[in-house]
């Protein structure tokens, strides 16, 4: 399994709750965005961190599925429709990745989107891993 490095230089602002870059070698595994569905294909809640929960879990079933851990994950792109949603439930969204990730923080980046494909999506997860 490859170790993923973070790459935070000096000549930027110090990162919380994610890295500037990642560094690692290794396959790649992409996995497609994820929505705070279960098995059965039902969303687990209306409420924007239990699907944040959900939706992290499913990236990680993916990651798990491929050989890999939830510190393989090198890369994460977080959709939001609501960002100050996001903002409001930012404790319990941490309680829910450090229960996930533990301190593991790759490179992300969180966007704002007027829609989802699912209506009642609030967050979608995409995210790359190296194993």
């Amino acid at each position: 399994m490859a170790k993923l490095t973070p790459v935070n230089p000096d000549s930027l602002a110090r990162p919380v709750g994610f890295s500037h870059g990642m560094k690692g070698s290794g396959d790649l595994v992409f996995v497609a965005g994820q929505i705070g569905w279960n098995r059965e294909g039902r969303m687990v809640s209306d409420d924007l961190a239990l699907q944040f929960a959900q939706a992290l879990e499913n990236v990680l079933d993916v990651v798990w599925a491929a050989g890999g851990s939830p510190t393989s994950v090198a890369r994460m792109t977080v959709y939001v429709t609501d960002k100050a949603d996001y903002v409001r439930k930012r404790k319990a969204i941490g309680e829910a990745w450090r229960k996930r990730m533990g301190r593991h923080y790759p490179a992300m980046a969180l966007v704002e989107v007027v829609a989802l494909v699912e209506d009642d999506a609030k967050v979608e997860i995409e995210a790359t891993a190296v194993l």
